[in-house]
């Protein structure tokens, strides 16, 4: 992948990933982690950000034999192994689904929305799901 030029230093792009979607029904929450773990591979800086329906990705007790598709969400837990420990939820999604931080299967920081959009500016590359 490549790098970004800091003070004349190269040095590892930083990466948002925004996980908008539910997480069935369709295959962009299954991508988005997956480009995550592929960025983080590379040693990339990753950050990824769930927002809307995104949330639900990493609600837990995540049942989908009826709808015949298998269950991703445990591989959230693997992020931890690729270092990528940049996971962030916007409050204000969390809050418009009655979603509490102890229903997620994996430690997040919340942020405001303001606080995303600051985030973001931060970032070098950016990538909706």
């Amino acid at each position: 992948m490549a790098e970004a030029t800091q003070g004349g230093k190269a040095g590892p792009k930083k990466f948002a990933l925004i996980n908008r979607r539910a997480p069935h029904g369709t295959i962009y929450a299954l991508e988005a982690l997956e480009v995550v773990l592929i960025a983080a591979t590379f040693d990339q800086d990753v950050s990824l950000v769930f927002l809307d329906d995104g949330v639900y990705a990493l609600a837990k007790g995540q049942k989908t034999t009826g709808i015949e598709v298998k269950n991703f969400s445990p591989t959230f837990r693997a992020l931890e192994d690729y270092d990528v420990n940049k996971l962030y939820v916007e409050r204000e999604s969390l809050q418009k689904r009655g979603i509490d931080v102890d229903d997620l299967l994996i430690p997040v920081e919340v942020l405001d929305a303001k606080q995303i959009g600051a985030l973001m500016a931060q970032q070098d590359v950016v990538l909706n799901f």
